[in-house]
């Protein structure tokens, strides 16, 4: 139980591998992945989850191990969140920009496709914002997945 079959180091350097490769196969998979989990990609987080845990702690099942695990992933995630903080550049390639979908009443239907926002999506968020499109101002994909409404009161 509290033996570990691996060194420290190769947990913290197989947690680092797989933290960053997920990162950044998140990163390219879209904002609209992100932003809104449906039942589908609830169900590929979680295979995703299952698909890495032998990746993290290579067969070792002890307590240590998996401690040193978690607290590298934690390391990591506040590193990043530090780094993002403190750098617009590195924010920007890691959480991404916003990207225009819309302006002056005009929907962007290229910038929608690229982006995997439906026009379901764009209704929804022209309905929040209590707004019809004649009267949209701007309509953004935020960096977290949310589409922001600017319009004219």
């Amino acid at each position: 139980m509290f033996d570990m079959e691996l060194p420290w180091w190769e947990f913290v350097l197989r947690a680092s591998i797989v933290y960053i490769a997920l990162l950044v196969m998140m990163r390219f998979s879209g904002k609209r992945t992100v932003g809104q989990f449906t039942p589908f990609d609830l169900l590929v987080v979680m295979l995703l989850s299952e698909a890495v845990s032998s990746s993290l702690s290579g067969g070792d099942d002890s307590i240590p191990g998996a401690l040193i695990l978690a607290l590298t992933l934690i390391v990591l995630n506040v590193g990043i969140a530090i780094a993002t903080s403190r750098s617009e550049k590195i924010a920007a390639i890691i959480d991404g920009e916003a990207v225009l979908l819309g302006r002056d009443g005009k929907v962007f239907h290229d910038a929608m496709r690229r982006n995997h926002v439906a026009k379901g999506d764009v209704d929804q968020a022209l309905r929040e914002a209590n707004c019809t499109q004649d009267k949209m101002k701007c309509l953004f994909l935020e960096a977290n997945g949310q589409i922001t409404v600017l319009h004219d009161e």
